[in-house]
């Protein structure tokens, strides 16, 4: 039995599975993305490679416990020396970034400043975050 005026439907709208599927696909990019990134694998060496993909840069970790990380690599105070000269020797106008949690002591942040400075680090650039708010 049919209500009078109204029409049975001949087509399908697909336009909320459509949205479905854009949204299920940024979801598998982003997790496929992080996942790829943090994958640590052996690579085989040849003595006449060249380097292809330079860093655009070097991040510098403390977390709040006093550990120090390069790259999200954990290193003790020499290793970040030799990881930072190798790369101003490689490239001398390399940025650094350093990213310390809030509750690390300052004199860890100093040593690390020192340390730039002795190996002589010519663009340093600190992170931090905006205030909630959004002010300018």
């Amino acid at each position: 039995m049919q209500v009078q005026g109204k029409k049975p439907y001949n087509e399908i709208n697909i336009t909320p599975l459509v949205d479905l599927t854009f949204v299920l696909l940024i979801i598998f990019i982003l997790l496929t993305t992080a996942a790829v990134q943090g994958i640590k694998v052996d690579l085989p060496s040849a003595s006449a490679s060249q380097v292809l993909d330079q860093p655009k840069s070097r991040v510098i970790a403390v977390a709040n416990d006093g550990t120090v990380s390069i790259d999200a690599v954990p290193v003790s105070m020499a290793e970040l020396e030799q990881e930072l000269r190798a790369s101003i020797a490689s490239t001398p106008d390399l940025p650094v970034i350093l990213r310390g949690d809030r509750a690390v002591q300052y004199d860890q942040i100093i040593q690390v400043l020192d340390l730039c400075s002795k190996v002589g680090v010519g663009s340093l650039g600190m992170a931090s975050t905006r205030p909630p708010g959004g002010g300018a």
